[in-house]
């Protein structure tokens, strides 16, 4: 493929479309809050990192002190509180949030990229068949892969049938009419 920018001639050598990763598969979803999530996670972890850095210098110079050991208990508390539970907090709410999503047809195999407690992509790799739909709708999971909770908004998938597929609902119902009497009958 040869395109042409502003008299420019650039040649690629890719042989896939952009939407194929070799080693993931068929890009089939991609999370339109990955940037968001990415940046408050860093903007959390770096403000955390500064409030310790700080902290010991606040305190020597300005020699904040209390007489009582419950005023200290408390301030120091507070001061942790935001240090260390809001990143923790935050990683996880969204440590299942996919990024992106691949899918392997020879395979049957999706993969999904989230972002770990250091802001790297971590892959996790998962069968259709290990799919679990929580019973009860929750805040933070769409689908369970594996024991791994996942979070994606169906209505970000271009293809339909591939949020179908991944949730199984293309699959064909099979109801045992025995195991319903039997059912029945023990109640």
């Amino acid at each position: 493929q040869v395109t042409s920018f502003q008299g420019v001639s650039v040649h690629s050598l890719c042989t896939s479309s952009p939407h194929e990763h070799p080693e993931h598969g068929r890009l089939v979803y991609k999370g339109n809050l990955a940037k968001a999530v990415l940046g408050v996670k860093f903007f959390s972890y770096s403000t955390s990192i500064f409030n310790l850095l700080m902290m010991p210098y606040i305190v020597l110079k300005t020699g904040i002190g209390f007489d009582s050991l419950l005023l200290q208990v408390a301030f120091y508390g507070l001061i942790g509180l935001f240090t260390f539970v809001t990143p923790v907090t935050l990683h996880i709410l969204t440590k299942g949030y996919v990024v992106r999503l691949y899918y392997k047809d020879d395979l049957d195999t999706y993969t999904a990229i989230t972002y770990n407690a250091i802001l790297a992509e971590k892959a996790t790799v998962f069968h259709q068949k290990d799919v679990k739909i929580p019973d009860i709708t929750k805040m933070f999971t769409t689908f369970y892969a594996k024991t791994k909770s996942m979070l994606v908004n169906p209505m970000l998938f271009p293809n339909p049938q591939d949020y179908n597929h991944l949730m199984g609902y293309d699959k064909s119902f099979y109801f045992d009419l025995e195991e319903e009497s039997e059912a029945g009958k023990q109640k």
